[in-house]
């Protein structure tokens, strides 16, 4: 028993081809990833998933483990992280003979995560007794007063009892940072799913993360990083 890092990393990409070993600032982007779990101190195993060679050469350059390669069921674009998760336990506990207590999905291009983060929400993991516990960043303006357009620019407000309320009146709100997801191994398996009713959250601000869906994103994301 113990914990395990899993950094889900295929070969195939779209919108940013070969995205999970592109050069970011210089190095390969699942470094990033591959150092702040290994800097963590909190792993007992260090992992990519993959079913691509080359990436998993530069996994085990950077000192993560790559114990089996990812089956074609999980590797293509429709499947979900979760499925991922359970083929990686799965076989750590049928070729390896091991279990994990608990698990950590660290994304690939993550390069905002640090140790700290990591280490705050496995805390609150575990004082909370939550089945996963995941970063989110705060929304820079209140979504109760988000608006929607037609097709002839007709707008209005989606919510329009509050379209005179002061912003700083509204409750704040959140998203999901798409960085990494500690989870309760058990729970998690039986529920089969990888955030159930049962989930927390730590807060990280907007220059500590940043989507990487295009090529916008990644400059974007190359320039907070650096002015970080």
């Amino acid at each position: 028993m113990g914990n395990i890092c899993i950094i889900p990393a295929r070969g195939g990409s779209k919108r940013i081809p070969r995205k999970n070993i592109k050069l970011f600032l210089g190095k390969p982007i699942i470094a990033y990833s591959i150092k702040a779990a290994l800097n963590s101190q909190l792993f007992d195993e260090v992992m990519v998933s993959t079913d691509d060679a080359e990436i998993k050469q530069i996994a085990l350059a950077h000192g993560a483990s790559v114990p089996f390669i990812r089956s074609p069921e999980t590797s293509n674009d429709y499947s979900p992280t979760f499925e991922v998760i359970k083929e990686v336990l799965a076989n750590y506990e049928s070729q390896h003979d091991k279990k994990f207590d608990l698990a950590c999905c660290l994304y690939p291009t993550a390069p905002f995560v640090n140790s700290k983060y990591l280490k705050d929400s496995f805390q609150t993991l575990k004082e909370f007794d939550f089945d996963t516990v995941f970063p989110v960043i705060p929304f820079g303006f209140p979504i109760q007063r988000a608006l929607k357009r037609s097709n002839d620019h007709k707008t209005s407000f989606m919510q329009p009892n509050y379209a005179l309320t002061r912003s700083q009146d509204l409750a704040a709100s959140f998203h999901d940072a798409g960085q990494y997801y500690w989870l309760n191994v058990v729970r998690c398996l039986k529920n089969n799913a990888l955030i159930s009713e049962n989930f927390g959250t730590i807060i990280i601000d907007e220059m500590n993360g940043q989507d990487i869906d295009n090529e916008i994103d990644w400059k974007l994301a190359e320039l907070k990083y650096g002015l970080l």
